[in-house]
């Protein structure tokens, strides 16, 4: 790979592509007629005498060897500028129609005609030579400028030719060949493990030889040898992972308590039903209403929870697998995106640690490729992208050496614990202090970045050459792609190499739908494809470092598992977050969700895709099916015996067995029928490149691509008018309708048939930041309820998507049903908020007086509410604080941001009125928790301010109104009382929020004093103590004879 070669730009058009250098002049064109394919653009290579290859001797057409052979093997067999028949030559194989020669250089090769053993490995080829195209006409013959770019890790020279070194060197342009034209196809087998397979075919017999005289016993090794690899060997064929189901003893009892209250709740909704308050029938019919919603809520929420499980994994057993001594490395390649918008809100120096702690991760470096999605094509972030890359050669070799973790600098070097903890290098202290003098210079240039960005000159940003930046506009540029590190030139300071890091800005027009970050996704996906198409992919939000730096190798204890792992889409690990108070005020680290509700859905159909910090299996992404297994045989009766019933005939099922709608992963041959009944490129887009790259199952880049026409086709596939009139976005790829795109991508999978697994390693995999204001908070609530809420009004609503084919599991879909509808359970949470303060200000209540029997329903409601709690608990291990911090969100953000998000999307449905996304700002506040008592005032906090408020007041007026009426109507307030001051106390962290930092006073000081200042207040009017009473009658009145 080609690193810091510059900034290439193209446009949709395909016909502009040039680079641009960013510390030089541009240089003008070598001529390099003569030594570069006409029909492929690559390099025409030498002979193995050392010679330039000359494929036709008439008239000397410039034509590479791969191109020479694919001719004389598939094509016309002539020379494309003569028409001459192609002779054959030295060390090509032989075809029918060639002349009998006297030279036997290539005996072995005599034969090698394709015939029906090659049919396999052919097929993708036939597939781009018959069907695929780009439709470029001959307009398309400009001189493009293209630097050298990325090359896979499995693409290897054809044998017999020898590239011409320096034909692609720094800052020099393409020949005037004509790389729009098709790339001739390439075979599907040459690959590594083809390879592999290849020299095991060559020495089979001899390692058949030596494993039977190693099963007699006369070339057998030593015995204590021979035990310690048979056990070494038995290890390594165990699974990757196991099952941990939660205890019988805490399981078994929540699962009962959950069926008791749902018999109790059953009693209670019919007590509420037949003994309507006829005084009160409004506020009775009201909540009556409301508690059966909440009722249904709880049902969808409660039972996906029914099977629990924890799992663990084996590292070790991975390593002994894939990671043999004098073998190649067989852990799967990964492909890393990063994306980023708004690099004012999305702050440089998070973005580059998160990048640092991707490139300096646990895992081979020829297996990880790093894409940065820049969507507002900001040059902050090219230039500290480019920072970050120098940087990190110094910073990976120091954390793979010292195996620090995490690795991410800034937060390594302010993490408060001992850093010599099991460090026993006597050069540890002196490299880290020059490491973090290092960094601290690295963040003093990425700071000079940001406050140059500051302000953008008046004619837009320039290079250091002088050419302007093309996304000074950011709603109308080109695509642009910049390889920072890879292959050749991304080297460490000792010399090591770098996992390659790709800089990706999509092309935007006006009038084109982009899709925000699901289009921008979707064109990583794309680019990635063609560059180095690893068969998963990580995606992490910007703020999101890997915490844990053996992350990638508990997701592939999953994906790679041969028992398991065919069948999984995705890993899904949790969010954990830094830089939330202690008591977690707004309920920041959703750990209910993340500890207990995930939890569960992994013991269904596995959990949902949740946006970030989630490992993909490529395939799955592309909108494949899941590989189907060997069904078991079904007994079929003779029809003679009445008991087993009426004989049925065989269904007849596609041969792939797999549904008509989608295509299945099973075989090749499948593929192959596949390949015949589907449009390729109505489907994945005209790029017969990336077309190919979707058929490899285990990925890799096609050996014969050449890098210039890699990247031609990178830049094409992120172009803004490639989507059109294919699937992406609708079945293919993050899928478009919501601004939570997660939600629906993962729906889409299960509902193919896929599952997905939820991991959580001891030491967390991932970290980010999460908004501690409470202004940011709701403002992040709200985007995720508004999604939801687009969810439930389109097509893909969970409640009958996907009933046809029947492979989500019930109890997913309930899942699924309830993180659609949620948001509107705001409407009778509001309501039901409001009504504790209309019966205390109206002396009504929305129950009529209970008998002692009924009582006991209420009683054992509360009860069973409790106990479920608790319960939960103790299985998940979440503790009580963060139980009730949830519980107590969960009350501020119904009222809040659920309602405005409810409001909106029926405003988007009905009126068409769209909203914009906001990007949730990841600045940190220099002093600890600064940005906890910001105050924001946002049109989110007028309902719960609202709802605050009446409860005070009624809470003041019912007291004040017993106090009037004497001790009789102190019974009937009790239970007033007790929902309205259950409201307060649901919101008092929202009330701490809007009253900011309290250095002295603590707010629940405030609460009271208010409350008990008002209460005296009343009773001292009440009892007047300035006004004289006089006991007895007043003789004024009835006179002295009284």
């Amino acid at each position: 790979m080609e690193a810091s070669a510059g900034l290439v730009a193209g446009s949709h058009n395909r016909n502009e592509l040039v680079v641009i250098h960013g510390h030089e002049e541009p240089k003008p064109l070598k001529n390099l007629d003569g030594q570069v394919c006409e029909i492929c653009g690559d390099e025409i290579g030498v002979t193995v005498d050392g010679d330039l290859f000359v494929a036709c001797n008439e008239c000397g057409f410039p034509v590479c060897r791969p191109c020479y052979e694919y001719e004389r093997r598939e094509g016309t067999q002539q020379c494309p500028q003569c028409k001459t028949r192609y002779k054959r030559l030295k060390g090509s194989p032989r075809v029918e129609g060639d002349e009998d020669e006297e030279d036997v250089d290539d005996i072995e090769h005599e034969f090698n005609i394709d015939d029906e053993q090659n049919k396999h490995r052919n097929v993708v080829e036939s597939i781009l030579h018959g069907k695929m195209s780009y439709g470029r006409g001959p307009e398309d013959d400009e001189t493009p400028q293209i630097p050298p770019v990325i090359t896979g890790v499995r693409s290897r020279p054809v044998s017999g030719e020898f590239p011409i070194a320096g034909a692609l060197a720094y800052g020099e342009h393409m020949p005037n060949a004509s790389l729009h034209k098709r790339v001739h196809p390439y075979p599907m087998s040459e690959t590594e493990g083809a390879e592999r397979w290849d020299d095991k075919k060559e020495g089979g017999w001899k390692e058949r030889m030596d494993d039977w005289k190693m099963q007699q016993g006369n070339l057998g090794p030593e015995a204590d040898d021979a035990y310690d690899d048979m056990s070494m060997l038995d290890e390594a064929r165990q699974p990757l992972s196991r099952k941990v189901p939660i205890a019988s003893s805490k399981i078994n009892p929540y699962r009962m308590v959950i069926v008791a209250r749902l018999l109790i709740l059953a009693f209670f909704l019919r007590y509420r039903i037949l003994n309507p308050v006829h005084d009160a029938i409004g506020l009775w019919l009201t909540s009556v209403i409301c508690e059966i919603w909440f009722a249904f809520s709880w049902i969808l929420d409660q039972f996906p929870k029914w099977f629990p499980i924890d799992r663990e994994t084996y590292l070790d057993r991975l390593s002994l697998r894939y990671e043999r001594e004098g073998e190649p490395n067989m852990l799967a390649p990964v492909d890393i995106f990063v994306s980023t918008v708004d690099p004012m809100k999305e702050p440089p120096l998070v973005t580059a640690n998160t990048v640092l702690s991707i490139l300096a991760m646990d895992y081979p470096v020829d297996k990880i490729s790093c894409y940065i999605s820049d969507d507002g094509a900001s040059m902050l972030t090219f230039e500290s992208l480019s920072e970050t890359a120098e940087f990190a050669r110094k910073w990976v070799p120091f954390c793979k050496k010292f195996a620090i973790e995490p690795r991410a600098p800034e937060m390594y070097f302010t993490l408060k614990v001992d850093y010599l903890k099991d460090k026993v290098q006597p050069t540890f202290v002196k490299e880290r202090r020059a490491m973090k003098r290092e960094y601290e210079e690295f963040k003093v240039r990425i700071n000079a970045l940001v406050a140059k960005a500051q302000k953008v000159p008046p004619e837009g940003w320039i290079m250091q050459d002088g050419t302007p930046w093309p996304g000074n506009n950011t709603k109308d540029h080109p695509g642009m792609i910049q390889v920072f590190l890879g292959q050749s030139g991304g080297h460490d300071t000792e010399g090591n190499e770098l996992p390659r890091l790709v800089y990706v800005s999509r092309e935007k027009r006006p009038g084109f739908l982009h899709h925000k970050k699901a289009g921008a996704m979707n064109a990583l996906v794309r680019v990635s494809g063609v560059l180095t198409n690893a068969p998963f992919m990580l995606n992490l939000d910007c703020d999101h470092y890997i915490n844990n730096s053996k992350a990638a190798r508990e997701a592939m204890c999953f994906l790679m598992d041969p028992q398991i792992g065919r069948k999984v889409c995705y890993v899904q690990f949790p969010q954990r977050f830094d830089g939330i108070d202690r008591h977690d005020r707004y309920a920041n680290r959703n750990t209910v969700f993340f500890d207990i509700n995930m939890k569960g859905l992994d013991g269904i159909q596995g959990p949902v895709y949740v946006g970030t910090g989630c490992v993909f299996r490529r395939q799955a992404l592309y909108g494949y099916e899941p590989p189907k297994g060997p069904k078991r045989p079904k007994m079929v009766s003779c029809g003679c015996c009445p008991c087993f019933g009426r004989r049925k005939k065989d269904k007849k099922y596609p041969k792939n067995g797999g549904n008509e709608n989608g295509p299945s992963l099973e075989v090749e041959d499948d593929k192959e029928l596949l390949m015949s009944q589907m449009n390729f490129e109505k489907k994945f887009g005209q790029s017969a490149i990336f077309v190919t790259s979707t058929l490899m199952d285990q990925g890799g880049v096609p050996p014969s691509s050449s890098p210039a026409a890699l990247l031609k086709e990178a830049i094409h596939v992120i172009s803004c008018g490639y989507e059109d009139k294919t699937e992406w976005g609708s079945e293919l790829g993050w899928i478009y309708g919501s601004i939570t795109e997660d939600i629906l991508t993962g729906f889409k999978m299960h509902c193919r048939g896929w599952r997905s697994i939820y991991c959580m390693p001891k030491l967390p995999a991932f970290k980010g930041s999460a908004p501690i204001n409470l202004s940011d908070r709701l403002n992040q609530v709200l985007r995720w309820a508004l999604g939801s809420v687009e969810i439930f009004f389109s097509r893909h609503c969970p409640a009958w998507y996907g009933l046809k084919g029947a492979k989500l599991r019930w109890l997913e879909r309930f899942a699924y049903v309830n993180t659609t509808i949620y948001p509107f359970t705001s409407l009778p949470l509001l309501a039901y908020c409001t009504l504790p303060a209309i019966c205390l200000l109206t002396d009504k209540f929305i129950m009529p007086p209970i008998s002692t029997f009924a009582s006991l329903f209420f009683i054992a409601l509360f009860l069973s509410i409790f106990a479920t709690g608790i319960l939960e608990l103790r299985w998940s291990g979440v503790s009580i604080e963060e139980w009730w911090r949830n519980e107590q969100f969960w009350v501020i953000g119904g009222i809040s941001a659920h309602l405005f998000a409810v409001v909106q999307g029926l405003l988007k449905v009905l009126a068409g009125i769209d909203t914009n996304f906001t990007v949730t700002s990841k600045t940190t506040d220099d002093e600890e928790f600064g940005e906890l008592y910001t105050f924001k005032w946002t049109t989110l906090l007028i309902p719960p301010t609202t709802v605050l408020i009446i409860n005070l007041v009624g809470v003041v007026a019912g007291i004040s109104d017993a106090i009037n009426n004497g001790y009789q109507s102190w019974g009937p307030l009790f239970g007033k009382l007790f929902f309205s001051f259950w409201v307060i106390v649901h919101l008092y962290p929202f009330l701490k929020g809007l009253m900011g930092r309290q250095n002295r006073t603590p707010t629940i000081v405030v609460i009271w004093s208010v409350l008990l200042a008002s209460i005296f207040s009343l009773l001292w009017v009440r009892i007047d103590p300035f006004v004289l009473k006089t006991k007895g009658p007043d003789t004024t009145q009835c006179g002295i004879n009284c």
